[in-house]
């Protein structure tokens, strides 16, 4: 089983991109499950949304506490809560950010990294700072887990309409292009 905590601010979309993120894998013949955790529900308080993946029915339905993979689609919400907190080793951390590798701190257990100016991005196509479709796109070119043809017929079979739709097809491809992977070699740190 993989699992995916992904965290964001109320108002961003991170239980939407979850649920979009679900709907890809399972047009690729996965067993999935989202969990949507709402905390306090207003704008811009912290929110987590997690999913599971496996190639066999998952029957279990709880909040998600060692993580293989944190999608962070907001750059502030780590000063906020611990993304980290029980992350397993040779995990993956997807951000949203606009500084290098080289200024940001993570643990010792995470061994992929994946980097994109989602929000710079996100003001350019929807004029604030919406992120969620974005670091889907960056979500597929990091792990490699989601196609990004599956997540845009996720993105089809969601609540977007019209140029609300096309708009956020542009998020997902710009994600996956402006995405920097970086492959962590913490022996050679060593």
């Amino acid at each position: 089983m993989y699992e995916v905590r992904i965290h964001g601010r109320g108002g961003q979309g991170a239980v939407l991109a979850g649920s979009i993120l679900a709907t890809a894998m399972v047009h690729e013949g996965h067993y999935v499950v989202a969990v949507p955790s709402f905390g306090f529900e207003r704008r811009g308080a912290p929110v987590t949304s997690f999913l599971r993946m496996d190639s066999r029915e998952i029957r279990q339905m709880t909040n998600i506490y060692r993580p293989d993979c944190v999608l962070c689609i907001d750059p502030t919400v780590g000063r906020a809560v611990n993304i980290f907190d029980g992350i397993r080793d040779n995990s993956t951390w997807v951000q949203a950010t606009a500084r290098p590798l080289a200024e940001l701190q993570f643990p010792g257990q995470v061994a992929t990294v994946g980097l994109c100016d989602a929000v710079t991005i996100a003001r350019e196509i929807f004029g604030r700072s919406i992120t969620n479709t974005l670091m889907l796109g960056a979500f597929a070119r990091t792990t490699g887990l989601v196609s990004l043809d599956s997540l845009r017929e996720a993105l089809r079979d969601s609540e977007f309409r019209d140029a609300g739709l096309e708009q956020n097809l542009r998020a997902l491809e710009r994600g996956h292009a402006a995405t920097i992977v970086h492959h962590i070699d913490r022996r050679a740190a060593a």
